[in-house]
């Protein structure tokens, strides 16, 4: 397997392997990243001692999606079109693969880290994790499959109670949402999510993964569609001012001034 240095995989027990962000503080994500953690998953699943993956991250913050610090980011930007389409053709990457995810969430997941953090079956989390779907605090459209696989985990309503507002969701609000399953102390997030892999990775192998891919029938060809309209959308919006002020307000850690345009 590829050694990539924004990420540590090794293996908890015999059959459950810790895939870990290395990107401290923040673990910002951007298409390299996503792209290796798609080769690494796609090597683990043609591994056959490995049963269940642990997707943890170093530090406070699991991911707090793109980086905006400079006032913008490539992944939105109308001129590097093929950036985000390659970022989302690796997210479709993630989403195929075929073994459990155990997502430990030990803090905040925003925007893009939204996404990432639902790729995983289950998510452990504890008061310090925060989930939020800000996009439309920058002026764009939702991403990385988010209108799709959030409706679908924690229904519809929620779904829009979050993606409308950007509002920030804490960790005992997510396990009342669906969207945590366990809800532990801080220190015990990743130890958590091991334990509960390894009660995955227990079971009979092929009935996992086949009990798990009737369970998630269709999602990654109707998750590729929905990709492609995130993406037509998120082009379209990149191009208006509302969307250059929500970066900047973002950046710059104030509320948007919008106006249509």
């Amino acid at each position: 397997m590829t050694v990539y240095k924004d990420l540590n995989v090794q293996w908890c027990t015999e059959h459950v392997v810790l895939v870990e962000i290395c990107r401290p503080p923040t673990n910002f994500f951007d298409v390299e990243l996503i792209e290796h953690l798609a080769d690494v998953l796609e090597n683990l699943e043609a591994n056959d001692l490995c049963r269940a993956v642990v997707l943890a991250a170093q530090g406070r913050v699991f991911c707090a999606g793109a980086d905006f610090s400079g006032g913008g980011s490539d992944l939105f930007d109308n001129n590097a079109e093929s950036n985000a389409l390659t970022l989302y053709q690796a997210a479709l990457r993630l989403y195929r693969f075929r073994k459990p995810i155990v997502g430990a969430i030990q803090g905040p997941a925003i925007g893009g880290g939204l996404g990432l953090a639902l790729v995983p079956d289950f998510r452990v989390v504890c008061n310090e994790t925060r989930f939020a779907a800000n996009f439309v605090q920058l002026g764009v459209h939702p991403g990385f499959g988010i209108s799709l696989v959030l409706p679908r985990l924690i229904g519809q309503q929620s779904a829009n109670l979050m993606l409308l507002t950007g509002r920030r969701i804490k960790g005992e609000e997510a396990l009342r949402f669906g969207l945590a399953d366990l809800l532990v102390d801080a220190g015990e997030v990743r130890s958590a999510a091991i334990e509960l892999a390894t009660e995955i990775a227990l079971c009979a192998p092929l009935a996992v993964e086949s009990t798990r891919s009737t369970l998630r029938h269709g999602l990654a060809d109707e998750l590729k569609s929905h990709l492609e309209h995130e993406f037509a959308e998120q082009v379209r919006l990149a191009n208006t001012r509302d969307h250059l002020e929500g970066m900047k307000a973002v950046s710059e850690r104030r509320a948007g001034v919008f106006h249509r345009s």
